[in-house]
């Protein structure tokens, strides 16, 4: 949500095997710091528990929001691209890929998703919204080879495993005891029923991969305030709503990735479906790695 002139991107490397509580032991967590000052909280290991389908396959996603492409940076991208493809079967960014919304902010990441061999898939988020221009940049990210996902799924064959992604952008509305109600001025209204829309289109995205053997959410809004401590409450009604959490509790998918809340924490919990806020403020890194097994 903040500016990305507060953040200077800095080359962070992957980090190898390590272990990490199972999936009901979520909870919200910030990562360790090393002494120089670079966070060392190993992979995150996730275990499907009673899985949707038959496979017993690991299934690697390399995750991270909030790149906000399109500043001296961007250099580094050909690299982490390849870096997170050698990592990882699935590429997902949870929203804010470029600082303003500009097409030609764009260039760098495209050029870098455009060398992996491994599937990229994204979600728009409030910054790439900021221009007008999303019918532009979901163009120029499809021809890219990124696809986009909006209120949406996509299914992908990693050896023989089908692994589905139902993507919503999310939006704005709060939590218990400071969400925004549908009543009152009519623009207050709009806010609500665009909201409205995105948990509509969240629950019917889960629906279309409820077969799929591996079933992960994307969005960029946070879909719970377990993963915004650290946040000024007083701006959670605009971090997120809570009610992007019911398609995720009625659907229980494997895993939910969201960015948008710089300052929060990585682990949180819908119920016993392991909710993760991958901004890269958070996670410190430019990808975090997710292992996904029975």
């Amino acid at each position: 949500m903040r500016s990305p002139a507060r953040r200077a991107p800095r080359r962070r490397r992957l980090h190898r095997e390590g272990t990490a509580p199972p999936r009901r032991a979520a909870q919200p967590q910030r990562p360790s710091v090393s002494r120089a000052g670079r966070r060392t909280r190993p992979r995150e290991v996730v275990t499907r528990e009673g899985g949707s389908g038959n496979s017993s396959s690991v299934i690697k996603v390399a995750a991270a929001g909030d790149i906000h492409a399109g500043g001296a940076g961007d250099k580094r991208f050909a690299a982490v691209f390849a870096d997170a493809a050698r990592e990882a079967d699935l590429v997902l960014l949870a929203g804010d890929l470029t600082r303003h919304g500009e097409p030609r902010e764009l260039d760098a990441l495209l050029d870098a998703a455009r060398g992996i061999e491994v599937p990229v898939s994204a979600v728009l988020g409030n910054h790439d919204w900021h221009g007008n221009r999303c019918d532009e940049l979901t163009a120029q990210l499809s021809d890219g080879g990124v696809r986009v996902l909006d209120k949406s799924s996509a299914v992908f064959d990693v050896d023989g495993t089908s692994v589905g992604v139902a993507g919503v952008k999310g939006f704005v509305g709060g939590f218990p005891d400071s969400a925004l109600p549908d009543f009152g001025e009519p623009s207050l209204r709009r806010v609500y029923a665009e909201t409205t829309a995105e948990v509509e289109g969240l629950d019917r995205a889960l629906a279309e991969i409820a077969s799929c053997s591996v079933r992960i959410a994307l969005m960029h809004y946070a879909p719970t305030s377990a993963t915004l401590e650290g946040e000024p409450p007083g701006i959670w009604a605009f971090l997120g709503s809570d009610r992007l959490a019911g398609p995720i509790a009625e659907h229980r998918p494997d895993i939910v990735l969201h960015g948008h809340g710089h300052m929060g924490v990585f682990r949180g919990a819908i119920g016993d479906v392991p909710v993760y806020n991958v901004a890269q403020p958070v996670i410190g890194k430019d990808f975090e790695i997710f292992e996904l097994g029975n």
